[in-house]
């Protein structure tokens, strides 16, 4: 915009944005807490845990990982996006896996490329591990726990040590879903009364 003296005048506008690690965490918590009573042999099939993988395992972090870019957190982005389509993506294959897709798509699904992208995410974990050290304790046990729980659906998948590697991923992710509540609860509760309630934690320089 021009005044009459031919200057431009700016005008910046500086939009708010909640933080939104709690809900991405609560999205978290929930389909773990959910798929672990699965592993653990608590509950039977998939089926009804494939909405929470839909909703809660991917649209809760997804959104927490495209509201987070507008924070400039290239961390939080990359964290939540990347496993809010890690859900996706097994709420698919729990889909073929029960016949959703036919009977051809089913009869040529082989259950070892899954044990390849849960190897890739162990990486992609892995990485991300050092890097939540230095933000706080609970977000850095939350992702030791995620290394473990891939490493532990991997090698039950390739046959290694099946059912002792079967066991360590549903421990882990049980504890994902506990210490990832705990984590959204800090968040909401803190930032509600402006104190801290519930610690997260100093980072853990490793570097």
């Amino acid at each position: 915009m021009s005044d009459t003296s031919g200057k431009t005048n700016t005008t910046n506008v500086h939009a708010v944005i909640a933080n939104p690690s709690a809900l991405g965490l609560f999205g978290l918590a929930i389909v773990t807490l959910v798929a672990s009573s699965h592993k653990l042999g608590i509950t039977d099939g998939t089926s009804l845990i494939i909405p929470w993988a839909i909703f809660l395992g991917a649209c809760a972090q997804l959104f927490a990982g495209f509201s987070d870019s507008k924070l400039n957190n290239a961390f939080g982005t990359t964290a939540f996006c990347a496993y809010g389509f890690f859900w996706l993506g097994v709420a698919t294959t729990w889909l073929i896996q029960n016949g959703v897709f036919g009977e051809t798509m089913l009869a040529n699904a082989d259950v070892r490329q899954l044990g390849f992208a849960f190897v890739g995410y162990f990486i992609f974990t892995f990485y991300m591990t050092l890097g939540a050290a230095n933000i706080n304790k609970v977000l850095f046990i939350i992702f030791i726990l995620i290394d473990f729980l891939f490493i532990g659906l991997a090698c039950s998948v390739f046959g290694i040590a099946k059912d002792a590697m079967g066991m360590l991923a549903a421990v882990s992710e049980l504890l994902i879903s506990l210490v990832s509540f705990y984590g959204s609860a800090a968040i909401i509760l803190n930032g509600q009364y402006g104190k801290q309630i519930l610690p997260l934690g100093k980072p853990v320089k490793l570097f």
